[in-house]
């Protein structure tokens, strides 16, 4: 049996150090040494090997809202999010085992202690640790809970090329979806969004003319489903397009959360409320812990599909805890298509 190497005596991590005034910048946090976590009872340590950047850590660093899980960051405090790494040491009893492949949410540092509840054991259904960090399920879960996808749909995907997006496309389309339009603000996002993830065309937001117009454009017969990461404008325009029916599926809210004259925590729109009486618009917030036991049977379809070809997981690595900063200051700017994670050797 081969000796596992010994422990380092520290380990780093990236805290806030500064609120911002306006969008995090690189400058407001910094990458510190700490002692080794000892577990305590209950917990595991755990060597992170890979974590999630996500554009919503700009709501708890604004305050956070009331009624989610996450809280608020101060300045001394650690970021977090979801990772995926192996567990290094377990005081026991109980908990995964050494050696056992996890996913958690104490990301953004290289060793943490984990309560052992919130460790979730690798099942093996897709190829690759990274790919657990993809965000694809929450995307299915607006599309089969949510929405009610139903063969034949015409669905639009507010945000189709973030985190979420960038799987939704396609995961319509394996679903049954008859037409998939999405929207990004880059033309060369664009293009992909058209060439490889699923999407049959693609609304830009232009000054020039409003979005509505240009979404009635790409679905001339009107949109069945939406799922919507941005909130505003588009939200406003999905109402116009709406068939009678439609059921829209809000995952996020971009368009107030990444608003650089706020601080993230409010992402207000005025709705013609006429609009959704006559069509019966059917309107519902979702989140990924609204119906647990999605998150299996995702990893399921998304493993079976990346498998099969039918599918990717678009995705950007960025190598070292000292990237990370910068890494979320691109996130939020709007730099990446798909999901981006920080891996750490």
């Amino acid at each position: 049996m081969t000796a596992r190497p010994p422990l380092p005596p520290e380990s780093r991590e990236v805290r806030l150090v500064s609120l911002p005034d306006g969008l995090p910048r690189p400058e407001h946090f910094q990458v510190v040494r700490t002692p080794l976590p000892r577990p305590a009872a209950g917990e595991v340590l755990v060597r992170n090997r890979c974590f999630q950047v996500f554009p919503a850590l700009r709501t708890v660093i604004g305050g956070g809202l009331q009624d989610t899980p996450f809280p608020a960051l101060m300045p001394g405090d650690t970021l977090f999010g979801a990772a995926v790494g192996e567990v290094v040491a377990n005081p026991g009893p109980g908990g995964p085992p050494v050696g056992t492949s996890v996913f958690h949410y104490f990301g953004w540092r290289e060793y943490a202690a984990v309560p052992a509840a919130g460790c979730v054991p690798l099942d093996g259904s897709l190829r690759e640790p990274v790919e657990y960090l993809s965000q694809g399920a929450l995307a299915y879960a607006a599309l089969t809970r949510g929405a009610g996808l139903r063969p034949g749909d015409t669905v639009f995907v507010a945000g189709g090329a973030g985190s979420v997006g960038s799987t939704a496309g396609r995961t319509a389309r394996l679903l049954g979806a008859g037409r998939v339009i999405g929207s990004t603000g880059s033309p060369a996002k664009a293009r992909t969004m058209t060439g490889s993830l699923g999407y049959d065309a693609v609304v830009l937001r232009e000054p020039e003319r409003t979005f509505a117009a240009r979404l009635a454009e790409a679905a001339p017969g009107g949109i069945d489903v939406l799922v919507d990461m941005v909130g505003g404008a588009q939200l406003r325009a999905a109402v116009e397009v709406a068939r009678p029916g439609a059921r829209f599926a809000l995952v996020g809210a971009l368009s107030g959360q990444l608003a650089p004259d706020g601080d993230g925590t409010t992402a207000p729109v005025g709705l013609d409320s006429y609009q959704l009486v006559v069509k019966r618009i059917t309107m519902r917030g979702i989140s990924g812990l609204d119906h647990p036991e999605v998150q299996e049977e995702w990893n399921r379809t998304f493993g079976g599909w990346l498998r099969s070809g039918e599918i990717t997981f678009p995705h950007v690595r960025i190598a070292g805890m000292d990237g990370a900063a910068r890494a979320l200051h691109e996130v939020i700017g709007g730099r990446h298509l798909g999901t981006v994670v920080v891996t750490l050797t």
